[in-house]
């Protein structure tokens, strides 16, 4: 019978299905329980019985997609199974389940059968109040959850056709039924100044109301540095430490101070102390390790810690005390970090320093940033020429240094955006970013040669399967990847130097990129490839990321001789490792709903762009100038057949021979905008099209969201 149902049963439904009477009940039972423990059957968390050596069963986390159907992403790190649109009216997205093998689909993936739903992933969902036929439903905001969610009535606040809210599941979905939620909260109507935000919070789940604990523990602590706060520390508020930063800046992290010393350099790097403010096991150390890194919204920013800390008691504000970590370093002519020590102290910041303005003083001898920086010119100098040295000290490590492009929205005045426009990269960016790089690689070694256990920063090499699509790539271009199986960073900067200057540059450094994994955190020190160290960690922001607080925590512990153990450090490395990629997606979520909105009014113009990605159902495209992408479908390449090839980053057309690759140059028209589902349609313009396009700048119509 099991065998036949294909699912759990429990007892009673075995029963009936049986045709067991009442009397006969106690022998069923007693049969049952002698097959289980015989193991021919299993019971699982629901009661229900299944029959382990005949059911595949595999417990895993659901993916939902757009188009109704999903997979089910295995914990063992199996190959994923797909699950069609009717298993997938069992579950939502983010659910946990288990399901068996029943098949293989038509592109030969293991298809599954959704066994039992073990945990609901989705209490809370937000998304937009809609009316079919009279009945209101919610059309979540995150599109992998594919089902509307029907309002219980009576029992939700009081809501419009349009309102974005967030409703509260009363009842989950099945097979037969759709989910039903109850509203909980309105956060207003879909264009809302602001609204992108919002819904991007409560769509990734961002914690982003302090506890009333935390709150209550904040309001303790004090407004400025107390002698008592100031004991057992060394006191450096005679050095001339500077902050440099961006113009919008709010949370000083680290200030800077460098000095000849003989023919090498002394480099002071001062880290906000955030420690000595929040203890382990506090609410605020809760609230900060929850949130895992502050989230950078355009106009918004959602803090790790209170505003009393990150912009206020713990921000390295201009000429005020201020409580600090040290590493104070003693660097060789060469870029060799000879000696380096550790050390709590009080400091005091003689500016706040902008990096254009720096730029603009050092290199420009702008007056106006010469006035500004005044008799700290000559530090600013040193570190400049300390930079030089420990630029050389990188190249010759053979770090990576993949030239980007950073983008930066400008508003108008009604929160709309202006325009976008690429945000330069000076070199007192990179002399910044080598301090603290310093710092961080000083903050690793101290901790390992201490065998402290520690959350390093880790980043590894290709893998196998990248590695050959790369090669490959490259032979085609006459180029060769050095390092054989196991490539250093060297190898990539190597090739990267060989392809600088040529008209394919873009291309091959974009494909390059693509070929690295991701960095994490864990506490397994296999190295940093693309900085090209052997062990790396994050110390220099502990204001907004948990992993710095983390080791400014461990490096205290072993100036006391003490040993700092928050729990399992595996287990945090992967939350810390996640929170990083969920505030990733959602910033990315807001800037795209911000740039739809930009482009609604320009449907119609013509712009020229770069391909920025192929994929098998077309390819997008970055806009030259406005640093906007959008989609051109497959379907508007031409009157051919295209098929993708992944190891080739191209679509080619078996008819026509037409291929498109990525980076290739392209002129596109705008067709269509979608604020729900954030994307942005192109049409191709070819050369006879030239002449027949609108003029760029003209208006052909408007999309409505």
């Amino acid at each position: 019978m099991l065998t036949e149902q294909g699912r759990p049963m429990t007892m009673e439904h075995l029963a009936r299905a049986l045709d067991i009477r009442e009397p006969e009940m106690p022998f069923f039972e007693r049969r049952l329980r002698a097959m289980e423990r015989d193991g021919d059957l299993m019971r699982n968390r629901r009661d229900a019985y299944i029959i382990p050596d005949k059911v595949a069963l595999i417990k895993g986390r659901v993916e939902g997609h757009p188009d109704g159907y999903g997979f089910l992403i295995p914990d063992e790190g199996d190959e994923d199974v797909f699950l069609g649109p009717r298993q997938m009216r069992d579950v939502l997205h983010g659910d946990r389940a288990m399901v068996r093998i029943s098949g293989v689909d038509r592109r030969g993936r293991p298809e599954g059968q959704i066994v039992e739903v073990l945990e609901r992933g989705n209490s809370r969902i937000v998304g937009r109040v809609i009316e079919e036929h009279g009945v209101l439903i919610v059309a979540p905001e995150n599109k992998r959850i594919a089902r509307d969610i029907l309002l219980a009535p009576g029992r939700s606040k009081k809501v419009k056709t349009g309102d974005v809210v967030v409703v509260e599941l009363v009842e989950q979905p099945s097979r037969y039924t759709a989910p039903i939620g109850k509203v909980v909260e309105v956060l207003g109507q879909y264009a809302d100044p602001g609204m992108e935000v919002e819904i991007a919070l409560r769509k990734h789940e961002l914690p982003h109301e302090f506890s009333a604990e935390a709150k209550a523990q904040t309001r303790k602590l004090p407004d400025r540095v107390r002698k008592k706060d100031m004991a057992g520390r060394e006191d450096i508020r005679h050095l001339p430490l500077v902050t440099i930063d961006g113009e919008t800046a709010k949370d000083f992290d680290d200030a800077v101070y460098c000095a000849r010393e003989g023919r090498g350099y002394r480099l002071v790097v001062a880290i906000a102390d955030v420690s000595h403010y929040v203890e382990p096991g506090s609410a605020l150390d809760h609230e900060a390790r929850e949130r895992g890194n502050s989230v950078y919204f355009p106009r918004r920013v959602i803090p790790m810690l209170p505003e009393k800390l990150s912009n206020g008691l713990c921000s390295l504000n201009p000429q005020v005390d201020r409580l600090c970590m040290v590493c104070d370093m003693a660097i060789g002519p060469t870029g060799a970090i000879k000696q380096y020590r550790f050390y709590p102290a009080v400091m005091y910041s003689h500016a706040r320093l902008t990096y254009n303005q720096v730029a603009a003083a050092v290199f420009d001898k702008d007056p106006e940033a010469l006035a500004v920086v005044g008799e700290r010119l000559g530090d600013l100098k040193n570190l400049d020429k300390l930079f030089r040295v420990l630029l050389k000290a990188r190249a010759k490590r053979g770090a990576i240094d993949f030239e980007t492009t950073e983008t930066r929205m400008i508003f108008n005045d009604e929160g709309k955006i202006e325009r976008i426009v690429p945000e330069s990269r000076n070199d007192a960016h990179r002399i910044i970013e080598e301090c603290m790089l310093a710092a961080n690689v000083c903050a690793s070694e101290f901790l390992a040669k201490h065998r402290h256990a520690a959350l390093y920063r880790v980043h590894e090499g290709p893998s196998v399967e990248k590695l050959k699509q790369l090669r490959s790539f490259m032979g085609e271009f006459g180029l060769q990847l050095g390092g054989g199986d196991d490539p250093h960073a060297s190898d990539y900067a190597k090739l990267l130097d060989k392809v600088k200057g040529r008209p394919d540059e873009q291309l091959l450094q974009t494909v390059m990129l693509r070929s690295l994994r991701q960095a994490i955190y864990s506490p397994d020190n296999v190295g940093h490839f693309g900085l090209a160290y052997e062990s790396y960690t994050h110390f220099t922001s502990p204001i907004r990321r948990y992993p710095d607080l983390l080791i400014h925590r461990s490096i205290k512990a072993v100036l006391q001789g003490k040993k700092y153990t928050p729990g399992d450090w595996e287990a945090i490395g992967l939350a810390c490792s996640q929170t990083e990629r969920r505030a990733d997606d959602a910033t990315r979520d807001v800037e795209a709903w911000l740039k739809c909105f930009y482009m609604q009014d320009r449907i119609g113009e013509v712009f020229t762009g770069s391909v920025s990605s192929v994929v098998p159902f077309g390819l997008f495209i970055a806009l030259d100038d406005v640093f906007v992408e959008g989609l051109l479908h497959i379907s508007e390449l031409g009157e051919d057949y295209f098929q993708y090839d992944e190891s080739r980053h191209e679509l080619y057309g078996e008819r026509t021979g037409q291929r498109f690759r990525l980076s290739d140059r392209i002129t596109v028209q705008l067709m269509r905008v979608d604020l729900e589902t954030t994307k942005i349609d192109f049409r191709l313009v070819r050369d006879a099209d030239q002449a027949s396009a609108p003029a760029r700048g003209r208006r052909k119509g408007r999309a409505r969201g």
